[in-house]
């Protein structure tokens, strides 16, 4: 069996973008390590913390509990602070990721990839599915890590925004949404089917990636409406996920990455 490496910037990332494919991976005896780039400390404050538990904490363990849910098998944290959204004061932490030397996460990374012997890597599209700051910085930390690692099987997981716009026919009225308007970086999300060369078939696990999400109830904006659909729209929705292998274009193919 094979390993895979995958590459998020925070808790939940992994479960929002590709929980489906890290528990398809698992479930086919390949070994699965994730790695988190920043400890989410900005996201949504948790409402109920311990006594002297910060945000930080709660979310490691929510990590940590969607990680057992999708079968992983090592989780492994680089230590860096969220950087939080666009224009943040955040932004200028002194260890907020995106102030991080691009080459020494890189080389912190790279050493994972060569300690795992990854034979698949995996990290984000060019402008991070929706251009949060930590999400962009992920895509350059990720393709340095795997120039230095000598990765050649790298994937950049996305968004299909031509899926989005088809699923939006469906979506009530108070939950419709433009794909093509600008995100977080003033970039559409995703990317256009066009450039995607794999989609990903996890049907069969979308229940497993609806447990994990759910793991990160404290971040209500990213999960209330993900855990409101239906079985049938969650997996007309999610039962499909994407990613762009470097080196190669769409539209997309039914494959997989260790094909």
């Amino acid at each position: 069996m094979s390993t895979l490496v995958a590459f998020h910037a925070h808790p939940d990332d992994e479960s929002l973008a590709m929980g489906g494919t890290l528990a398809r991976a698992s479930k086919e005896g390949h070994r699965v390590v994730v790695v988190v780039a920043t400890n989410g400390d900005h996201g949504e404050t948790p409402a109920n913390l311990a006594p002297g538990e910060t945000t930080a904490d709660f979310r490691k363990k929510e990590m940590e509990a969607s990680c057992n849910v999708l079968g992983v098998h090592r989780l492994v944290w680089l230590g860096y602070d969220d950087s939080g959204m666009t224009g943040w004061e955040q932004n200028k932490a002194p260890n907020a990721f995106i102030n991080s030397d691009t080459e020494v996460a890189a080389q912190q990374l790279a050493n994972i990839l060569k300690e795992e012997q990854a034979d698949v890597f995996t990290t984000y599209d060019w402008h991070g599915n929706y251009g949060h700051p930590d999400h962009i910085k992920v895509h350059h930390v990720g393709h340095r890590a795997a120039q230095i690692a000598n990765i050649t099987n790298v994937y950049e997981m996305t968004m299909n925004r031509d899926h989005w716009k088809r699923l939006m026919q469906f979506a009530p009225e108070d939950e419709k949404f433009n794909p093509d308007d600008p995100a977080d970086d003033g970039n559409p999300m995703g990317e256009p089917e066009a450039n995607i060369s794999h989609q990903v078939d996890v049907t069969e696990f979308c229940e497993l990636k609806r447990q994990a999400i759910k793991c990160h109830g404290s971040q209500v904006t990213d999960t209330s409406f993900l855990g409101n659909l239906t079985a049938e729209m969650f997996e007309l929705s999610f039962g499909q996920e994407w990613f762009i292998k470097v080196g190669e274009s769409g539209p997309p193919r039914n494959a997989w990455l260790f094909d």
